[in-house]
């Protein structure tokens, strides 16, 4: 089915199970990245500088800490992308989660994560090609 038309049809819409599939990607990857930006600096959920690989701070010339809080910034933004402009933050967390899998494999270890977080882009990526179709952007 394709677009459907505003007004009468809005709450057919609203109860087709692409469009509440559609709602909760779009809540959920706006909210999560955002959750995780702000750990960066509490660290309440993990010690996130564990999860990288010791190249990037050497590459960066930050340390591992400063690196992780400039992750967090970065996840901070892409989850308001996310929220305001569901068609491209999609994107950019996909992309955005394509590096933190990049990273893990070349870290060496937590495989496990990398695999959740390839199934994370997935969603993403589902969530770009969902938002094509139900997004309503300013």
């Amino acid at each position: 089915m394709g677009v459907l038309s505003r007004g009468a049809t809005d709450e057919v819409a609203l109860t087709t199970p692409a469009h509440q599939a559609y709602r909760i990607l779009h809540v959920g990857y706006a909210a999560l990245p955002i959750i995780a930006g702000f750990d960066k600096f509490s660290k309440l959920l993990a010690n996130w500088d564990a999860y990288l690989t010791p190249a990037i701070p050497q590459l960066s010339h930050l340390s591992a800490h400063y690196f992780m809080r400039a992750v967090g910034v970065v996840e901070i933004v892409a989850g308001v992308l996310v929220a305001l402009k569901p068609r491209v933050g999609a994107y950019v967390v996909a992309l955005w989660l394509a590096a933190i899998i990049v990273n893990l494999l070349w870290l060496g270890r937590y495989y496990d994560i990398a695999l959740r977080d390839f199934g994370l882009m997935l969603g993403a990526l589902a969530l770009g090609r969902l938002a094509r179709a139900y997004a309503v952007e300013a």
